[in-house]
């Protein structure tokens, strides 16, 4: 993995961002943002509607260039480097499936991009997990806006990414689609995975998250710990790069 000589970041903090900062047409949206998200933390996001809080999560995936600062991953300055794009996944507010495809062949797609063994079985298996296996040939358009979320979400597990940032996951959802999603993230959290999440579903996803943060004003504050996994258990191992939970 290639480190960065002037590097803030530590191996034990999964996200790092430093005087973070995005302006569009000179009106500023994220304002000198500082952040450590350590390794196997859930975090959620809070904010109003408008707060930046989408940009926030794409500033720290890198698909949106900041303005101003810096993000480390892992102790990793964030770059181009796709050798570092392994370490995410992201769940955006919109599916992005492509129309044109499959919803298996969406996911093999995915598979094949970030070079996961056995494409193919992996969607297979990822299709059964979500419970899509009998809508496995059908395109996007040709199902409901849940089923989307269904494999937008597996579709960001396929190469087992070390941070998950996910932005309003539960949107579309049925309460059976909101139980499955809740007990994959729960699920992650107990591997180790570190999570940030924006969602407005807070009562579903009581008791998922180590801590809030809030963003006003361009600026992050934080706001207190959340309430502990209703089991009372935390129970939670660091994934080592390169590691399969």
């Amino acid at each position: 993995m290639i480190r960065n000589s002037e590097t803030v970041g530590e191996p034990q903090i999964a996200i790092r961002a430093r005087g973070l900062a995005k302006d569009y047409d000179h009106r500023p949206v994220l304002r000198a943002i500082e952040l450590d998200v350590n390794a196997g933390e859930s975090i959620l996001l809070r904010g109003s509607n408008g707060a930046g809080k989408t940009t926030l999560l794409r500033c720290l995936a890198s698909s949106v260039r900041p303005t101003a600062g810096a993000v480390w991953w892992f102790g990793n300055r964030v770059t181009d480097d796709p050798s570092l794009r392994r370490m995410i996944g992201m769940v955006a507010h919109e599916s992005r499936l492509y129309p044109q495809l499959s919803l298996r062949e969406n996911l093999m797609l995915a598979a094949r991009l970030y070079s996961v063994d056995q494409p193919g079985r992996q969607a297979d298996r990822l299709l059964d997990e979500t419970g899509m296996a009998a809508h496995a040939n059908r395109r996007p358009a040709d199902v409901s806006r849940g089923m989307r979320q269904r494999i937008s979400v597996a579709r960001t597990l396929i190469h087992q990414p070390r941070i998950l940032l996910l932005d309003e996951p539960f949107s579309g959802l049925d309460s059976a689609g909101r139980g499955w999603l809740r007990q994959q993230l729960a699920t992650l959290r107990q591997q180790g995975r570190t999570l940030c999440v924006v969602t407005h579903d807070e009562a579903g996803a009581d008791g998922l998250w180590d801590r809030a943060v809030l963003l006003q004003d361009g600026r992050l504050r934080e706001t207190g710990s959340l309430p502990a996994a209703a089991d009372g258990k935390r129970v939670r191992r660091t994934v080592g790069e390169g590691a399969v939970a």
